[in-house]
């Protein structure tokens, strides 16, 4: 399967993903190209891949990271290296995610006013962030390590 880019080159309007169980036994998805293991077993024990709720948490941090490096190139935010940690909070009945939190550390000698500006762009342009917070609170925050 391919993505849909538009006449100017700009980024896909369409993501697209594939996946395949066996009864009972492994799953994958594929995505742009590449296979990702899955736990889609149902009363068995855990597989030690990630299921859908693990992969959700993942589509979060990894839309604060791509965005972070969206704001390096725009806003000339320079950083060394980042690293999120996503929870997600479930309910069982009716079962949703009430809650997404995040802290995210970015190693950077940038002042504390552009790590503000930096977080604000992550709230406001990240698509997986957006599409979450409007259906539960989303909260995090982004701290800054002194470059070495």
């Amino acid at each position: 399967m391919s993505e849909s880019v538009g006449a100017t080159g700009a980024a896909p309007l369409e993501y697209r993903a594939s996946a395949r169980a066996a009864h009972g036994g492994d799953a994958e998805i594929t995505a742009a190209q590449t296979v990702i293991p899955l736990d889609a077993g149902w009363a068995t024990p855990p597989s030690g891949a990630p299921g859908p709720a693990d992969l959700l948490a993942g589509a979060f941090a990894a839309c604060l990271l791509k965005n972070l490096a969206r704001a390096g190139a725009l806003l000339g935010f320079d950083y060394d290296d980042a690293q999120v940690d996503v929870v997600l909070h479930r309910q069982d009945a009716p079962p949703k995610f009430v809650a997404v939190e995040y802290d995210l550390q970015v190693t950077t000698d940038e002042p504390e006013r552009r790590v503000e500006l930096v977080h604000a762009n992550l709230r406001k342009f990240g698509t997986v962030y957006n599409t979450l917070a409007a259906v539960c609170e989303v909260s995090g925050t982004v701290t800054a390590r002194s470059l070495p």
